[in-house]
C-alpha cells in the first residue's frame, strides 16, 4: 500500500482542518479509497494511486487558499476537489485578509496615499491622529511582504514612553516588562496571523517585536522595519532608528503630533526628522487627518473637540502675551 505525508506549511493546520476536523471528515468522504489521518502540521494519506494524486493537488490548492485568503469554506473545499472555478485573484485594493476572512485594505483616500507610498519609496513616514489607521495598515503592508516572500521578516519597535502615568516596577522578565509598551502591535499582528503560526514566527524570529533602545548596533535587512509612536522618539533615538536600515528593507514610521508623551523640555525626534528629512529622494511622507478616522465616530468627535479647544488655549497664551507686553 502506497503511503505519503503532506507537510502544511506557513498555514495553521486547524484552519485547514476545519473546527472539530470538520474538513478532514469531508476531505475522507470526498476520497473513500483513502486513509487520511492528521498530526499537527503532517497529513499522512494510503490507498489508491490516483486519488492519492488528485487529494495531493487538491490539497496544495487548499493551503494556497488558506494562505492568500486566511480562511477555507465548506464550499471552497467542494469548488477545489471537483475542479469547478473558485476565487483565485484577491480584488483590487486589498492589502492581506484578516483572520475572520475580512479584506483589509485602504478605506479613505489618504490611506491609499499611504499604501501608494510604501510601494514606491523605501522609507515612509505615516503622521496623523489616533484612529486614523497609521499602525493597523502598516503591519498589514508588512505581513503582506512576508506572505510574497518579498521580506523576510518583521521587526516592530517603539519607544518604551508611558501616557502620563508610571507603570513602576513591572514583573517578570524582559518580555514581561516590555510587553504592555507593545499591546497594540500584538492586537493587530493577531487580526491577520493565525495565533499558532504566530507564536511560531516570534520565536523562530521572523516576527520581532523590541522597544526602540534595543536596535542600536543593528543593521536590519531583508525586512519591513516599523517605528510606531515615533513622536515619542527623541532626536538622538530616531535618529539611530533610521540608519538601521540594510539591503532589501522597507521603513515605515509613524506617529500622532498630538499625543506627545514627552517632557515639556524634550523635543520630539519625529518633528525634528520630518523638517531635515522632507525633501530627501526615497522618503514618502503621508498626513492623514480627521476625515481618516476609521474607529468608532465618536473618536472623531473627541479629536474635534480637543482640536477646538487646544485651538483656544493656544489663543488665550497668545492674548496674554499681548497684553503684558
Amino acid at each position: 500500500m502506497i503511503e505519503k505525508h503532506i507537510v502544511l506549511e506557513d498555514i495553521d493546520p486547524v484552519m485547514f482542518y476545519g473546527v472539530g476536523n470538520a474538513h478532514l471528515q469531508m476531505l475522507r468522504a470526498l476520497y473513500p479509497k483513502l486513509r487520511i489521518m492528521a498530526r499537527d502540521n503532517v497529513i499522512r494519506i494510503m490507498g489508491d494511486e490516483e486519488q492519492m494524486a488528485a487529494f495531493e493537488e487538491s490539497s496544495e490548492k487548499m493551503r494556497q487558499h488558506v494562505l492568500k485568503f486566511n480562511n477555507l469554506t465548506d464550499e471552497d473545499i467542494l469548488d477545489i476537489v471537483k475542479g469547478k472555478r473558485t476565487r483565485d485573484d484577491v480584488p483590487d485594493g486589498v492589502v492581506v485578509f484578516s483572520m475572520s476572512g475580512r479584506p483589509i485594505k485602504a478605506r479613505t483616500q489618504n490611506q491609499q496615499r499611504l499604501i501608494e507610498a510604501y510601494e514606491k519609496n523605501d522609507m515612509v513616514f505615516a503622521v496623523g491622529p489616533a484612529g486614523t489607521g497609521k499602525t493597523y495598515l502598516s503591519i498589514a503592508l508588512a505581513v503582506k511582504a512576508l506572505k510574497e516572500k518579498t521580506a523576510k521578516k518583521i521587526i516592530l519597535s517603539r519607544p518604551a514612553v508611558e501616557a502620563g502615568e508610571k507603570l513602576g516596577f513591572l514583573p517578570g522578565d524582559m518580555k514581561d516588562k516590555i510587553d504592555p509598551y507593545l499591546q497594540p502591535l500584538y492586537d493587530a499582528l493577531e487580526d491577520m496571523i493565525p495565533q499558532v503560526k504566530l507564536q511560531d514566527m516570534m520565536e523562530k524570529h521572523v516576527i520581532q517585536i523590541a522597544p526602540l533602545a534595543f536596535m542600536r548596533g543593528r543593521t536590519l535587512s531583508d525586512a519591513v522595519v516599523i517605528l510606531d509612536e515615533a513622536q515619542n522618539t527623541t532626536p538622538a533615538q530616531i535618529r539611530m532608528f533610521l540608519t538601521r536600515m540594510g539591503w532589501n528593507t522597507k521603513m515605515i514610521i509613524t506617529g500622532d503630533m498630538t499625543q506627545i508623551d514627552l517632557p515639556h523640555s524634550q523635543k520630539s525626534g519625529l518633528i525634528e526628522a520630518l523638517h531635515i528629512l522632507n525633501n530627501v529622494e526615497g522618503i514618502g511622507v503621508v498626513n492623514l487627518d480627521r476625515s481618516d478616522i476609521v474607529r468608532h465616530k465618536l473618536v472623531t468627535r473627541i479629536v474635534n473637540a480637543y482640536e477646538t479647544y487646544d485651538k483656544e488655549a493656544r489663543g488665550e497664551k497668545d492674548q496674554d502675551k499681548t497684553d503684558k507686553a
